[in-house]
């Protein structure tokens, strides 16, 4: 067996210990490909992006950078690497490796995602719609680039045009929890508080747990000054996420009708 046919079997053991979750052993394999082949882009590429699964960011931007320095025009690694940056908060070099990765594969609609994604991360979200667009003319069934899209468009307040958006991605994927939860939020920002309801219900349906959707309601009901409804549902969500639903509450403005409620402040107490 030459190194050719040895390669080949530990790519594909490596790609399917990643399918698999096992990451750290999915590196050595392609490690093993490497100590015969150091000059190998595809396995230096491989490797970045297990290692980018198990959260071991900085080792995989080595590896991805190995990969680019052999091959610069290799997209995969451009993308991998974005990838990593926008993970640890590094928006603006972000961009910059998905611009390369774009540059040598425009019709990547993944790029166009990752890169409307990290646009995001700077508050650019009229780009950030723009990109999310390059992925709809590419893949009109992205149910994430609707859904992208539309939490970009509500970041801009644009409510309608945020709802249109989700309806769409709903209608490719109905079980997607958190875009009827995204829609729970719009309608009610729209004050079209039944129809919020129902989104938030429709979303509890698919995951029951999912204290955001019982956060929303909660919401919902205080803005209708419904009291009993809205300590409730806050209720719930704290028991699902205590101290995020805590912390959020303690400042929402849609709490304000209810704030001064002994039920609502004893909610909020830290439980200790």
């Amino acid at each position: 067996m030459n190194h050719s046919e040895d390669s080949q079997i530990l790519y594909s053991h490596g790609h399917v210990l990643r399918e698999l979750g096992h990451h750290a052993r999915a590196v050595d394999k392609y490690d093993a490909i490497l100590t015969a082949h150091p000059r190998d882009h595809r396995a230096w590429n491989c490797r970045g992006y297990a290692l980018e699964s198990a959260g071991q960011y900085e080792d995989a931007l080595v590896s991805f950078d190995r990969a680019i320095a052999l091959q610069p025009k290799y997209a995969p690694a451009w993308q991998g690497r974005g990838i990593v940056l926008a993970k640890l908060i590094q928006y603006e070099d972000a961009i910059i490796s998905f611009n390369r990765a774009l540059k040598f594969q425009p019709e990547d609609y993944r790029a166009w995602q990752n890169h409307g994604k990290a646009l995001m991360g700077l508050c650019r979200y009229k780009d950030a719609i723009a990109s999310f667009e390059q992925v709809l003319t590419r893949k009109p069934d992205s149910y994430k680039a609707w859904y992208n899209k539309a939490v970009a468009l509500s970041c801009l307040n644009r409510y309608p045009e945020a709802l249109t958006s989700l309806n769409n991605a709903l209608i490719i994927k109905p079980s997607c929890h958190y875009a009827w939860n995204y829609r729970g939020m719009v309608l009610s920002k729209l004050e079209q508080f039944q129809d919020s309801l129902a989104s938030f219900d429709k979303s509890l349906q698919v995951k029951p747990n999912n204290a955001n959707a019982w956060y929303g309601k909660a919401c919902c009901y205080a803005l209708q000054n419904n009291l009993d409804r809205a300590i409730e549902h806050l209720k719930q969500a704290i028991g699902y996420s205590p101290y995020l639903c805590q912390l959020m509450a303690k400042t929402d403005p849609n709490f304000n009708r209810i704030r001064t409620d002994q039920r609502f402040q004893a909610l909020l107490r830290d439980k200790t």
